[in-house]
C-alpha cells in the first residue's frame, strides 16, 4: 500500500484534534479508538521511512540532512 506524506499529516492532525475519522490513501476511515489511529500513524510513518532513498534518516516520514561543522 502506497502512502504519502499528506496521508501521515492527515492522521497526525486527526490525533491532535481527537478525531477518529480521517481521510488517507484516497479513503475515509473511522477508527475504533485513538490507539487504532496511532497504530495507523505508526504504519504510515514506517512505510514512508522504508521508502526513503539510501536509508537516509527520517522523522515522521520526512528526510533530513545533517549539518557538519569544522573547527579550523
Amino acid at each position: 500500500m502506497a502512502f504519502t506524506q499528506t496521508d501521515l499529516d492527515n492522521v497526525e492532525r486527526a490525533i491532535g484534534s481527537g478525531e477518529l475519522t480521517v481521510s488517507y490513501n484516497g479513503r475515509t476511515v473511522t477508527h475504533r479508538s485513538m490507539s487504532d489511529l496511532m497504530a495507523a500513524r505508526d504504519l504510515i510513518a514506517k512505510t514512508l521511512a522504508s521508502q526513503a532513498p539510501n536509508g537516509q534518516p527520517t522523522f515522521g516520514g520526512r528526510s533530513y540532512g545533517l549539518a557538519s561543522f569544522n573547527h579550523d
